[in-house]
């Protein structure tokens, strides 16, 4: 990711001595990371967390720590944000009982905000019986709670960030442009009518064969093992071996559904980034076939890849497909010694 000030100079135009970038016409970026400070702070500080419940009662006190960095893009209305980040939070626990009260303090740590649901790391000062209960605690019921206010964060930066109220005053306004208001509603009707027809405009499909040199059985139980998930992409995984079962890979930023499973022979998912519109699915239909012994030919087909993800980034299809060449199977062939 380009670093905040080194962008390409041939798209990023500097301001105009009067300040305008006229229609919006060309690429404006913004460094977003103090208002991201700002705002994360108001969402994350002074939180309650759980307010007696078994005797417990834990709240956030202030976001500690922000680092990295935070950006957004704007040309005609188009927003690219761009980000990543690290912080810490700080909280107070305290555990009554009817004799005692003891408080402890801990803090939770985020090493990368990136638009996906990141991982949480929870950490006591006291690490005895009441700090590992007010510990697990927090694991329990203040994690959802962080994750939620991080997607206001995710969903206020694809929104413009700081830049959004900058997009709304400097619209172009004329006479002629009121004037023309019906009628560009009107096409825009005709266009959203157009888009309803054709359906799946907007969505791309994955295709891939590769060869391996192992049996067809192995290479589906690799695929359905969250052990071995684990092993070969060093990344948490959780996998269902049931048809209508669940999984989560690469750090819960994929996730889906198992369709149909046959053992050696078929795999069928509904499949799709964090990162993509909520309730957006595609399908994975990965097949194996053994033409002689010890050669497999696995063939995946992806329907319904959508060519942008919730942020207007571009790039899904082509960090899909080389997602499954080189961190998947590649790695497979890799790690098992299935050939090259």
């Amino acid at each position: 990711m380009a670093k905040y000030g080194e962008g390409d100079k041939r798209w990023i135009v500097e301001d105009r001595p009067d300040g305008a970038n006229v229609h919006n016409w060309h690429w404006a970026e913004r460094d977003c990371l103090e208002w991201s400070r700002a705002f994360l702070s108001s969402l994350l500080s002074d939180l309650p967390i759980l307010s007696g419940e078994s005797g417990l009662h834990i709240r956030t006190k202030t976001l500690d720590r922000l680092d990295g960095e935070a950006y957004v893009n704007t040309r005609k209305g188009k927003i690219i944000p761009g980000y990543e980040l690290s912080l810490s939070v700080s909280w107070i626990g305290e555990a009554k009982s009817s004799s005692s009260s003891d408080d402890v303090a801990g803090e939770s740590t985020i090493a990368s905000v990136d638009g996906t649901d990141p991982e949480i790391k929870v950490t006591v000062r006291d690490d005895g019986p009441i700090g590992r209960r007010l510990k697990e605690a927090f694991l329990a019921r203040g994690k959802p709670i962080v994750l939620e206010k991080i997607r206001v964060f995710v969903d206020a930066m694809a929104k413009g960030g700081p830049a959004k109220d900058d997009l709304e005053v400097k619209k172009p306004k004329s006479d002629a442009a009121v004037v023309a208001a019906p009628v560009v509603k009107e096409e825009e009707k005709k266009k959203k009518t157009k888009r309803e027809e054709k359906g799946k405009e907007g969505f791309k499909t994955i295709q891939l064969s590769e060869r391996f040199n192992c049996r067809a059985r192995d290479l589906y139980e690799i695929l359905m093992d969250e052990r071995r998930w684990k092993g070969f992409t060093q990344s948490n995984a959780r996998i269902s071996r049931d048809v209508g079962g669940e999984f989560s890979i690469f750090d819960g930023s994929i996730m889906g559904t198992n369709v149909e499973l046959q053992e050696g022979k078929l795999i069928v998912q509904k499949w799709r980034f964090g990162s993509w519109p909520d309730g957006l699915y595609s399908t994975v239909r990965l097949t194996f076939d053994e033409p002689e012994s010890g050669v497999t030919i696995v063939k995946l087909i992806q329907t319904e890849v959508p060519e942008e993800d919730r942020y207007g980034n571009s790039t899904v299809v082509e960090n899909t497909e080389r997602g499954w060449r080189e961190l998947i199977l590649n790695k497979i062939r890799a790690v098992f010694g299935f050939g090259i």
